[in-house]
Formats: C-alpha cells, sequence, structure tokens
C-alpha cells in the first residue's frame, strides 16, 4: 500500500545522488572506481576555518543561534558583497540557511505557489526543477544546446515569459556545465526582465570563485535588477565546506523575511559551529580559495584537452565550476555483447560498470544528449578516467 503524499510522488529522487551511490557500492565489492558523479571540492576545509569552529566550540557556541544566523556572520556577508561585488545589502537583507540548496528552495517555496510558473534554463542543476515542483509550481524549461555554449538567449527568455511566470532560475557559473553569463549577457537578459517586474530572479552563484575568465559577474549589479533579485551563495565550493552546510541569500527585505518565517518552522537557524566557521572564511585569508581555484584551472584544462581526443565526443570550455558536459549522442544506438546504448543514462552506467568511472546522464540535467563528468579530482585520476573512458567508448559498435 502506497500512502505517500501526492506532492512526494511527484518528485524524482536525485540521479546525481543514485549515481555516487552505485559507485561506492562497486568500491566496496572492491573494484577501482574513479567518481566523477559528485559536485565536491577534494580539497579539505582551509585550516584557519578549521581553527575557528574549534574556538567556537571551546567558547560554547552550542546553542540556538537566532533563525537566519548570527549577526556577526551576516555582517561578514554584508561586507564580502560589497567588497567584493560592490552590492550595498543590510544584515536584515541577508538570511543563512543549512547549505545553499536550502536557500533556493526557501526562496521557492516563498515565491512560488500553484499555478506560477518558473522558468529554468536547461541544463539546469537537477534540484531546480524539482523544488519548483514542491512548491506546487510549473517548470518551463528553456533548452540551451552546447552550439549555443549551454546559456539561453534574451529572445528565448522573453518567449518563454506569461502572465503566469514568477520566477527566473539562473545558474552562472553554471552546474552541470561550467557556463558563465559574461556582463552584456546578462545585461541583454535584464533588459527583457525589466519590462517584466512580476519575475523575480532566483541568481545561483555558489559557483562565483571557480572560474577562470577573470571576474564574476552578477545580473544584481543592474539598478532595475536590484528589487528582482535574489543571490543564492555560500561557502561549500569555493572554500571546500561541503558538509559544514552554510548557504545564504540577499535580497528585498520582504523576501529574506518570508524565508526566515518559513525556516522558522521547519529548521532554525543554521548549525552554531558552522556559522562561526563561515564568519573565518569570510572574513579571513582569501589565499586557499586562489589556490584551489588555480587547481581547478589547470583540471580544466586538461580534461578539455583530454576529452577532445575521444571520437564522438562534443566538448566546449567550461568558463567556471568545475563540470564537463560532453556531448555525446554519437553513442546512442550503439551496442556491446548485447547490451544497447539507448540514452545518456545508458552510456553513464555503461561506463561504470564496464569503465568503471562514475559520470552522470544528462537526462537528469535536461539535456539527455550529454554527460556530466566532475573534475574535482587529481590530475593522475582525470588521466586514468580519461583513459577508461576512450577504451571502453571503442568497444561500442
Amino acid at each position: 500500500m502506497n500512502n505517500l503524499s501526492n506532492r512526494l510522488q511527484r518528485l524524482s529522487p536525485s540521479e546525481t545522488l543514485a549515481m555516487s551511490q552505485k559507485s561506492n557500492e562497486l568500491k566496496a565489492q572492491g573494484i577501482d572506481v574513479i567518481n566523477l558523479s559528485v559536485g565536491e571540492p577534494d580539497f579539505n576545509t582551509p585550516d584557519h576555518i578549521k581553527e575557528a569552529a574549534k574556538q567556537a566550540v571551546d567558547e560554547n557556541f552550542s546553542r540556538y543561534s537566532p533563525v537566519p544566523g548570527y549577526p556577526a556572520l551576516r555582517n561578514a556577508i554584508v561586507n564580502k558583497l560589497k567588497k567584493e561585488n560592490n552590492l550595498d545589502y543590510t544584515a536584515a537583507q541577508i538570511s543563512c540557511s543549512n547549505g545553499a540548496k536550502q536557500s533556493v528552495c526557501n526562496v521557492i517555496m516563498t515565491l512560488v505557489g500553484e499555478g506560477d510558473e518558473v522558468i529554468v534554463p536547461a541544463p539546469y542543476w537537477v534540484s531546480y526543477p524539482e523544488m519548483v515542483k514542491l512548491a506546487d509550481g510549473t517548470p518551463v524549461i528553456v533548452r540551451a544546446g552546447i552550439e549555443q555554449d549551454f546559456k539561453i538567449t534574451p529572445a528565448q527568455l522573453e518567449a518563454a515569459i506569461t502572465p503566469k511566470t514568477k520566477a527566473l532560475i539562473l545558474c552562472s557559473p553554471s552546474n552541470p556545465t561550467g557556463s558563465v553569463y559574461t556582463k552584456e549577457e546578462l545585461a541583454g537578459l535584464a533588459a527583457v526582465l525589466s519590462k517584466h517586474p512580476q519575475v523575480y530572479v532566483i541568481a545561483d552563484e555558489i559557483y562565483e570563485h571557480i572560474n577562470y575568465v577573470g571576474k564574476h559577474e552578477s545580473i544584481a549589479q543592474f539598478p532595475e535588477m536590484k528589487e528582482n533579485t535574489v543571490i543564492v551563495n555560500g561557502v561549500s565550493k569555493a572554500y571546500a565546506m561541503t558538509g559544514w552546510r552554510i548557504g545564504f541569500i540577499a535580497g528585498p527585505e520582504w523576501i529574506v523575511k518570508a524565508c526566515n518565517k518559513l525556516q522558522g518552522q521547519y529548521t532554525s537557524g543554521p548549525c552554531s559551529v558552522s556559522q562561526k566557521a563561515a564568519e573565518a572564511a569570510y572574513t579571513g585569508t582569501q589565499a586557499p580559495v586562489e589556490e584551489m581555484r588555480q587547481a581547478f584551472e589547470r583540471r580544466r584544462n586538461l580534461i578539455v584537452e583530454l576529452a577532445k581526443e575521444i571520437p564522438g565526443f562534443e566538448v566546449n570550455v567550461p568558463q567556471g565550476a568545475f563540470y564537463l558536459f560532453p556531448k555525446c549522442d554519437s553513442y546512442f544506438g550503439k551496442s556491446y555483447e548485447g547490451r544497447t546504448i539507448a540514452n545518456a543514462a545508458d552510456l553513464a552506467m555503461f561506463l561504470l560498470e564496464v569503465g568503471h568511472v562514475a559520470c552522470v546522464g544528462g537526462g537528469a540535467f535536461g539535456s539527455p544528449e550529454c554527460i556530466r563528468m566532475s573534475y574535482a579530482t587529481s590530475d593522475e585520476n582525470i588521466v586514468e578516467s580519461m583513459k577508461r573512458i576512450k577504451e571502453t567508448l571503442a568497444l561500442l559498435k
């Protein structure tokens, strides 16, 4: 008997987590699997951040914090936004949560209701459409292929907006493609959005510091967009703090207050010790962030070079994040030992079970002709995984 709510039955499981679990099961059987499925830096949290956490434990930061986070952390975020992004916010316009994932969901649950449409450019992060569905909204998928570097155009955006459109989710640098919107491209989208003031932008900027184009650009920088944009960010990717679970939003105070109201009813404030660690991340030295960015850029160059040598792969050059999203549909319909590849999910499973490399099929990201590889791993793993993928795909006839 299935007595689950309709809400849960509408929800799809996370394919990225499923592939990671499958690769861990094979590893447990003693199989040497290289995992390119998880979007997680392979670096450790910088020492000065860990020291701040230890100090917080010793100073008994062990009680409930205010729902939106400690004032000291929110003020540190205000200073970060001013210094790095030239954006003016107050502490009352900041709300911290249990990771940027919760921050995105808070904003969607706060703004979106039944009958509302949310524009989700594809390729998209797996959870965006699911969160919209959770809020009883309708995801409107706007596709951008590799030929346009996986970025939507102002004309595509204009065509997707209806009287029911409530929000646009914009992720730059992008998971799963690594594409980065330039200032000019964002200005083009802003020009369209300024004609539709009922549409809010949820700007997921979690990969802000992992970019290879020199400077991050936020759509909130345009005066006409500031009151219609909610920035989502956090410490997970830039500071290698995925497990610490601290994200934040910065936006209009009425939206932030609403998110606080929502969060106050189902999680309250995020982990007290993690908040003190995040405060140190934002106020301390930024040298480790740049060291990690340089390492990711080196790996980006390596994986792109090797992927371009794989027959049948169409590869773009990601400008941020730590993902490669090659187009691989030339292998669809091919077979090996009675096993036929029908789609990217089949191809990802084939690479895992035969080649012992874990990737994620692009269908979960709204682009069924691609697969996602994370290069947040060592140079050695990148070289070996690309060798295995090349050899394994050569088996398909």
